[in-house]
């Protein structure tokens, strides 16, 4: 042991034992193990199982932890023993020698407190590590949620200012119809509110703790009012509605609301995903693909064609999206692996969840700040698109028949015309009426032509002359 070592014996054989990673635990869930131990402290001295002056020494070493001070539990892999138990002795460990020292005792020396009978007092890694590993997701989810808002509020603006930039709509990758900007936009941001909501959602079950449950979610060794005291502190020092599970028994074994946890994650990077890849596809060019937008500069393209300039931030989001689906595949096998009494596996859930809000928080921050902001819509890019495609003709179609609108669709693309001067070319509708029908106004939202209209252009000799020109 280092003469200086504020952990245990516990802790040092973890350390020669386990690295797989070379990762510690994420600071979010050692400072959700210390609020832990810190609400125990306060919930076992109100129920007189404690000294009022080891409590406040408990929770003076805690408050260091949970400000930042921790050096001295972030030296185990985060991948280490089943159900996380060395890191948790860790922090038993440090807060004991914290404690201690206050208290007048000597760093190494478990006097007067001990780290298993005292700071451990009424717990057990089986329900302490699944419910620091809640706390962790409820704060790193709120970081993610905020970044989620100004995300959201980024494609609304960029909304509002294209609200009336028409352009090619495409499915299967081929000419469709008509949208404008501020509709793709407004979908992309409506998507992504939707995908927090579910997260949020995600939420009301990891409020529910199993602390008290001890090893099995019997309780035992556990004072019958410890589950209740310890949520109460709990919800003080977080600010979340913490509440006793209902039963700790399946608390103990189930993992189940954190694997809804990370499948809002999923359902985020998604999204996120379809969002990155149609920005790389509506900037492919600048001269051979769609070059609808002009995304940000933000460094060369290429180390081999001069002037290249490439999509890298969609391109960068986009993997961490993909990571964040692999996190989750993992998280749904440590889940699965629950056996009997136990689910060993929290130690993997712990890290995979927490890399997965890490990275999508990150990678919508670089989204909106280094794509999002600064996009430009090539508006003259657009129009040239759109007065230079058939994809008015489904607009055509109520009023000229699909057959007869299929056809001049064919002639539009094989005389490479535009479909409005082809139609006007045979006489079938007058301009005015063509240009009414075809305005962007009623391209881009639900409309039907008049009655009277369509009655009146079937009924004129052009168009029953097309028809029988073209055996319709």
């Amino acid at each position: 042991m280092p003469a200086d070592a504020l952990y245990g014996a516990f802790t040092q054989r973890a350390r020669a034992t386990f690295d797989l990673t070379g990762q510690p635990p994420h600071p979010a869930l050692l400072r959700a193990y210390a609020r832990i131990k810190r609400a125990a402290a306060v919930a076992n001295g109100r129920l007189g199982l404690l000294p009022a002056r080891w409590v406040r020494a408990i929770t003076a070493a805690a408050d260091r932890i949970i400000a930042g001070d921790i050096a001295s539990v972030a030296v185990i892999d985060v991948l280490q023993a089943g159900a996380g138990t060395p890191t948790h002795m860790n922090v038993n460990e440090v807060l004991t020698n914290l404690a201690n020292e206050r208290l007048g005792g000597r760093r190494g020396h478990w006097e007067p407190l001990h780290p298993n009978n005292h700071v451990n007092l009424g717990q057990s890694s089986n329900d302490v590590t699944p419910t620091a590993i809640r706390l962790m997701a409820l704060e790193l989810g709120a970081a993610l949620t905020r970044e989620i808002t100004a995300t959201e509020r980024a494609l609304r603006a960029l909304a509002r200012s294209e609200a009336r930039t028409v352009k090619p709509g495409r499915t299967h990758l081929q000419d469709a119809v008509p949208i404008t900007y501020g509709q793709v936009f407004a979908g992309y941001a409506d998507a992504l509110g939707s995908a927090g909501a579910a997260l949020g959602a995600s939420r009301r079950e990891l409020v529910a703790i199993g602390l008290g449950g001890t090893a099995v979610g019997t309780g035992i060794t556990a004072h019958p009012r410890f589950a209740r005291a310890v949520a109460r502190e709990l919800a003080r020092l977080t600010g979340e509605p913490i509440v006793p599970a209902r039963n700790t028994v399946t608390t103990t074994w189930s993992l189940r609301p954190l694997l809804a946890c990370s499948a809002a994650l999923r359902g985020i990077a998604i999204d996120v995903t379809k969002i990155c890849m149609d920005l790389r596809l509506l900037a492919s060019g600048p001269q051979t693909g769609f070059a609808e937008i002009v995304l940000p500069e933000v460094e060369p393209g290429s180390s081999i064609m001069p002037g290249k300039v490439n999509p890298s931030v969609p391109e960068a989001v986009q993997m961490a999206c993909y990571a964040v689906n692999g996190h989750d595949h993992a998280i749904a096998l440590a889940a699965a692996a629950g056996e009997l009494e136990l689910n060993v596996m929290t130690p993997l859930v712990g890290w995979a969840l927490a890399e997965s809000f890490e990275l999508l928080t990150r990678g919508l921050a670089l989204l909106r700040t280094r794509a999002l902001d600064g996009l430009r819509i090539d508006r003259t890019r657009v129009k040239a698109l759109v007065d230079g495609s058939v994809i008015e003709a489904t607009a055509l179609s109520p009023v000229l028949g699909y057959e007869v609108t299929a056809e001049l669709v064919k002639e539009a693309i094989a005389t490479r015309r535009p479909l409005r001067a082809v139609v006007t070319r045979h006489g079938l509708i007058d301009a005015r009426a063509l240009s009414a029908l075809l305005a962007p106004s009623a391209l881009t939202r639900p409309s039907r032509p008049e009655p009277t209209l369509v009655r009146r252009v079937r009924a004129s000799p052009a168009y029953r002359a097309y028809r029988a020109q073209n055996g319709l």
